[in-house]
Formats: C-alpha cells, sequence, structure tokens
C-alpha cells in the first residue's frame, strides 16, 4: 500500500515537472533567437529581490511581450517579508555610503554609466522586447540613464551651500546640504530604465540608498539593471543594498509609501495612484516626489513653419504609440491653416511603418498591455459619441500582439470630456483657435500641466507664452515637440502632474535635506535683531 502511494505520488510529481518543462520551453528566453538575453543574466526563472543577495518569497509571474504576447520569462516577486529584510540592509548600507566622499561616490556612479554603455545595446533590446517601444527608443532610453550618470559625476564635486552674512560679529552663516537616507523609487513601464536612472544616479551622488520597485509588468529589464549595477557596487567592495530591489505589485508600492523609514517616495505613474501614494506618505509626514500624467498640447500659429510642425507633432504624438507622459494630445490649430496641416499630418500618419519594435525600420510598435487596447477602443468610441470625426485610423490592427492604429480625431470642441482626459494610448485631438489669448487659455484648462509647446515666429508671442499669463506647464517649448527633454533641465510638471522634479537643474535638492548653520567663534553671545536679553 506504501509503496504504491509513493508510486502515486513519484508519478504525480513526474507529471508536474513535465508540465514546467512544457511550460518553460514555450519561453522566449529558452529559444536560440533570444539567446541574448543571457548576456544580461536572464534565465527562465528569475528571482526578483536584491540587497546585497538575490531571492524572492512572493509569486512567480509571467512576463510577457507586448509585439506577440508570448511569454519572455518567469519571476519571483518580493514577499512584505522580503521587503522588510531589504529595508533594513538598505538602512545598514546607508551607513557606510554616507561616510564615502561625494566625488568618490560619483566615481561609482561613473563605473555604473560605463557598465551601462558596455550593454546597451542588449539592455535596450530587452527594453524594445518588454515594454513595446521601438529599438531605437529602447537604446536611447538606456543612453538617458548614461546621460544622468555623466551628468551627476559632475554634479558629485559641485553640490555646495552658501555662505551668508551674518548681522553678529564673530559670527557665520551657512547652508549645509546632507543626504535624506534611504529613497523609495517607483517607476512606470513606460520608461523602465531611464526613470529609475533619473532618480538613482542623483540620489546617489547625494548620498543616499536606493529601493527600487519598478512596473510589474517589467520587471526583467528591473533585474537586469540592478545585475550590472550590483556587479559594479561589488567591484567597489561595497555593500549591494545600496541599490536594492523588490519586484512585485501595490503591496510593496503601499508599504513604501507607509514605511517612515523610507525617507523620500519618488513616484512615476498615474495622477489617481500618485495622489493616494501622496495622501499615504503625508499622513507620516514623508517627503513625496511626483511625476504624473500629461495632457499636452502643441499649438500651430499662422506664421508657423510646417516643415517644423509635421514631424514635430508625428514624433510628439505617436513616438512610443502614445505611451510617453510628454505625449501631444491636443493639438490646436489656428483656423486658417488647420484644413491644411490635417491634410499633412494624415499624409505622415500614413507613412508610419508598423511593425515588431526589435526591427531597426520599424517606427511604431504595439500598446503594452492587452488593457491598453480596451481604454484605446473607448477612448474612439467616446471621442466620437461626443462629436468627433476619426480622420486617420481608430481600429486594433490585425496581427499577434498588442497594436492599434495611431488615430487623428478632428471636431470636437476644445472642453469635450474626451478631450480632458489623458488615455494613455496614441489618440491625436485636433482642435481649432482663432486668436492667442483663447488658445493659451485651452491649453491651461486641462487638469494636468507636464508639456506644451507652441510654433511660430512671433517673438512678442513667443515671450508671452514663457511668461506668467502663458503656459503653466513644468515643460515649455517654442518651435520643438512636446516630448523629447535632455537631462540637463530638471523634468516635471504642475498642477495634477505632481509638481515634481527629476534629473537635472537643482532637482538634486529633492534628495537632500537642508540645515542652517550658525558659528559663533568669538568669545561674546550677541543676539539676532539686536535683542538684549539681560
Amino acid at each position: 500500500m506504501l509503496r504504491a502511494r509513493r508510486s502515486v505520488f513519484s508519478a504525480l510529481l513526474s507529471l508536474q515537472g513535465r508540465r514546467v518543462a512544457a511550460a518553460m520551453s514555450t519561453l522566449l528566453v529558452g529559444q536560440p533567437r533570444y539567446a541574448w538575453l543571457r548576456k544580461l543574466g536572464l534565465q527562465e526563472e528569475n528571482l526578483g529581490v536584491y540587497n546585497g543577495s538575490w531571492g524572492g518569497s512572493g509569486q512567480w509571474v509571467t512576463m510577457y511581450c507586448p509585439a506577440t504576447n508570448e511569454p519572455i520569462a518567469r519571476v519571483c516577486q518580493g514577499s512584505l517579508e522580503d521587503y522588510e529584510a531589504t529595508v533594513k540592509k538598505a538602512k545598514d548600507a546607508w551607513k557606510v555610503w554616507a561616510d564615502v566622499p561625494a566625488p568618490k561616490r560619483g566615481e561609482v556612479v561613473r563605473q555604473i554609466g560605463d557598465a551601462l554603455r558596455q550593454n546597451i545595446k542588449v539592455l535596450g533590446s530587452l527594453v524594445s522586447l518588454e515594454m513595446g517601444k521601438i529599438l531605437a527608443e529602447g537604446v536611447g532610453e538606456v543612453q538617458e540613464y548614461v546621460d544622468v550618470c555623466d551628468y551627476a559625476v559632475g554634479l558629485s564635486r559641485m553640490i555646495s551651500g552658501p555662505i551668508l552674512p551674518s548681522e553678529r560679529p564673530g559670527h557665520a552663516l551657512m547652508e549645509k546640504w546632507n543626504p535624506l537616507g534611504l529613497v523609495g523609487i517607483i517607476t512606470a513601464f513606460n520608461f523602465p530604465v531611464a526613470v529609475y536612472g533619473w532618480n538613482s544616479a542623483i540620489a546617489m551622488i547625494c548620498g543616499n540608498v536606493c529601493l527600487w520597485k519598478g512596473a510589474p509588468t517589467t520587471s526583467l529589464t528591473s533585474i537586469a539593471v540592478t545585475k550590472i549595477i550590483s556587479k559594479v557596487l561589488e567591484d567597489n567592495k561595497m555593500p549591494g543594498a545600496i541599490c536594492s530591489l523588490v519586484c512585485g505589485g501595490s503591496d510593496i508600492g503601499t508599504a513604501m509609501a507607509k514605511d517612515g523609514r523610507v525617507d523620500l517616495v519618488s513616484f512615476t505613474g498615474s495622477t489617481k495612484v500618485g495622489q493616494q501614494v501622496a495622501l499615504t506618505v503625508q499622513e507620516r509626514f514623508g517627503r513625496s516626489l511626483l511625476e504624473l500624467g500629461g495632457n499636452n498640447a502643441i499649438i500651430v500659429f499662422q506664421d508657423a513653419d510646417l516643415k517644423l510642425v509635421i514631424p514635430s507633432v508625428l514624433f510628439a504624438a505617436v513616438g512610443t504609440a502614445g505611451q510617453r507622459c510628454t505625449t501631444a494630445r491636443r493639438l490646436f490649430l489656428h483656423e486658417s491653416i488647420h484644413d491644411e496641416v490635417v491634410t499633412q499630418l494624415v499624409n505622415a500618419y500614413a507613412q508610419v511603418r508598423i511593425g515588431d519594435p526589435w526591427d531597426s525600420d520599424t517606427l511604431y510598435g504595439p500598446l503594452h498591455t492587452a488593457e491598453a487596447v480596451k481604454m484605446y477602443l473607448s477612448a474612439v468610441e467616446q471621442a466620437k459619441e461626443q462629436g468627433g470625426t476619426v480622420v486617420y485610423g481608430g481600429k486594433v490592427i490585425d496581427r499577434p500582439g498588442n497594436y492599434v492604429e495611431p488615430t487623428i480625431v478632428t471636431g470636437l470642441p476644445h472642453n469635450a470630456p474626451i478631450v480632458h482626459t489623458e488615455t494613455f494610448v496614441p489618440i491625436l485631438y485636433v482642435l481649432k483657435f482663432k486668436n492667442e489669448e483663447e488658445v493659451f487659455a485651452w491649453n491651461n484648462e486641462v487638469k494636468h500641466g507636464l508639456s506644451s509647446s507652441i510654433f511660430t515666429k512671433d517673438l512678442g508671442r513667443i515671450f508671452r507664452w514663457l511668461g506668467p499669463k502663458g503656459s503653466d506647464c513644468g515643460i515649455v517649448n517654442v518651435n520643438i515637440p512636446t516630448s523629447g527633454a535632455e537631462i540637463g533641465g530638471a523634468f516635471g510638471g504642475e498642477k495634477h502632474t505632481g509638481g515634481g522634479r527629476e534629473s537635472g537643474s537643482d532637482s538634486w535638492k529633492l534628495y537632500m535635506r537642508r540645515s542652517t548653520c550658525t558659528i559663533n567663534y568669538s568669545n561674546d553671545l550677541p543676539l539676532a535683531q539686536g535683542i538684549k536679553f539681560q
């Protein structure tokens, strides 16, 4: 009887093993065409927690390719127990990292940038495979992380606080900047490398350690980037937990938002979730840095150079299949040039090369998920119901993967509900305007305030656009698209975009705490404002 039970048990194990093996054989990572994934240290099954060593005790999830919906590989997510252990190791790592001089920290970040350079093509290919953006954009995203590393290296020798004149004799008045400690970084699917780079490179040279939770659907990219960074830290004999990773879902993000040990929560994602993060962090009087949605507009005046307008609108509206936070979603055309621009734009859309994102000839790939396809179809129907006319696109493309047609809608009023809704898909609403005053107001009437651009040759109009009655966005452009920001400037927006700033300019201040310090080097004790207390 015992032998029979053992036989049945062995048979069940064998059957389970064959099922697992069969499932594994369908994973792209195991196919010869995708053998390059092994160069990034990826396998059929990948642990999704790193805090100096790799682990994970959460659910196993499968990562899919949006272009085909085929499974790429499996990831073991982190549990709340893994999160707790990782936070403790990260806080211990900070005690080491904070004592490293800033220029030495910059040297480590420089080496991270070099390691990314060496892997730029293969890592960019992974971004293309897992996120769905075209190869040129995937490689460009890794280049953005490299560029931020270069920027951070120089910044590591330049962070300073002013020495201020003191009104009291024998006293020195100065500002001192110190690291916050642990920076939690929650990133979105659409930029699974660059946004982490903006945050981590600057946070690291400021003396912070980082805990990263990437988007659950791009966990392979998070793991691959962390493997590259961990090797650099190891070579420098630094604790790996300086750059920790916990792959997971909303439970991990919620834990970060609630955790008083996380000194700054940097969140990139939707306005709805960002608001929840902000409220949770504020309840504990913590710090948050929010990079949320954008309902971005391009305004084209009658004196605009259309040779600049058409390619700019095309890139801003169609690039990344409309899945950038800076994607152009509203196009305001002066009534005198409306029909001409729409005709040229429809012709340009018709020439967009749609295909596999890793094909170097492709300009337009899939949406990231099947859910996004549903959102696209719903938005098209709402636009029609509200009076819009689809002059290009509007349909799902009949091919494997999450492909939809880039779409142009005309005829809607500027205040139509769908026009005021940020739908993360490639739909462009084209709207007529009569004069500068009304169109500037229409640009600002939406809840978001991320990016904006005008096309004009009128110098006075340009400076009115840049002034207090012009655009209320964080990014205000002239004669260029709404997307494609450089790393040297502060990136972020106003209103429902969250108010956060990342990357360049003085964004580093968000990752540090400021102390005003007064030093008495005299033998007297004069008080400020001439107060006598004796």
